[in-house]
């Protein structure tokens, strides 16, 4: 299930026709366009093969700034005098609801792909670091941390060596809950003009751009959800596999 959307999404722009309009909007299959056309007349085949680079990159982008800035973030500042600043500071922008603060910036002007990526981490960021600082002051790693210090371990080896592989169980689980989150996020950061433009084949815009059509046209808002769903679902399952081995070992 995650090979499919990943291959598609790498070597897909390579077999994509063009994805300019170029017959009547919402035509069903036919010789000429094997999963019809879009609302705009589009190729609905070309699209769903061109648009997976960009989803991709922008979904990956995002989810792994958030956890390269909030993983040792969280692990330094654990059981630390910042540690309740960070926790207020965090209460204040997780109370942020995710599309108001998309909104905003799509209102100033704020839009481009790095911008989106840009806001997506920020959004994710308080989630990320309750979540690893809740891993690193649970009970069985406290008395695990103290054993270790006064062994007089060097403080990194303690904080990001043993409580990092702690936190790394929950991190994976989140990261693949959380996807569909970015997900989300991304298609309605691309449907109010923040990020991509409406007339991108990213598969996320296809599915809020042909919506409307979803029973004249089903192919164009099945093929690129279903593309989503399964790149979700694979990540999960790939995850809970590796989770399960890592338990094996």
């Amino acid at each position: 299930m995650l090979g499919v959307p990943v291959l598609i999404a790498l070597a897909g722009p390579l077999l994509a026709g063009s994805v300019q309009s170029a017959a009547a909007p919402l035509q069903p299959p036919g010789a000429d366009f094997p999963l019809g056309t879009d609302v705009l007349g589009r190729d609905v085949l070309a699209l769903a093969l061109s648009g997976g680079a960009s989803i991709v990159a922008l979904t990956g982008a995002s989810l792994l700034l958030s956890y390269l800035v909030g993983v040792p973030l969280a692990l330094l500042v654990a059981n630390r005098w910042a540690d309740g600043v960070l926790v207020r500071v965090l209460d204040f922008l997780l109370a942020l609801p995710g599309l108001l603060v998309l909104m905003v910036l799509a209102a100033a002007g704020w839009r481009g792909a790095v911008t989106l990526a840009l806001a997506i981490a920020l959004l994710q960021l308080p989630a990320v670091v309750r979540l690893v600082r809740s891993a690193a002051l649970a009970p069985g790693c406290r008395a695990a941390v103290e054993a270790m210090t006064m062994q007089g371990e060097p403080w990194w080896r303690i904080h990001l060596g043993y409580v990092g592989r702690c936190a790394l169980g929950p991190v994976l689980v989140d990261a693949g809950t959380r996807l569909s989150l970015v997900l989300y996020l991304l298609a309605s950061a691309n449907f109010l003009g923040l990020g991509l433009a409406p007339s991108a084949s990213d598969w996320a815009v296809l599915v809020e751009r042909n919506k409307e059509a979803l029973f004249l046209q089903p192919l164009a808002v099945l093929v690129p959800a279903g593309l989503l769903v399964s790149l979700c679902t694979g990540i999960n399952l790939l995850l809970d596999h590796a989770l399960a081995r890592r338990d094996e070992v």
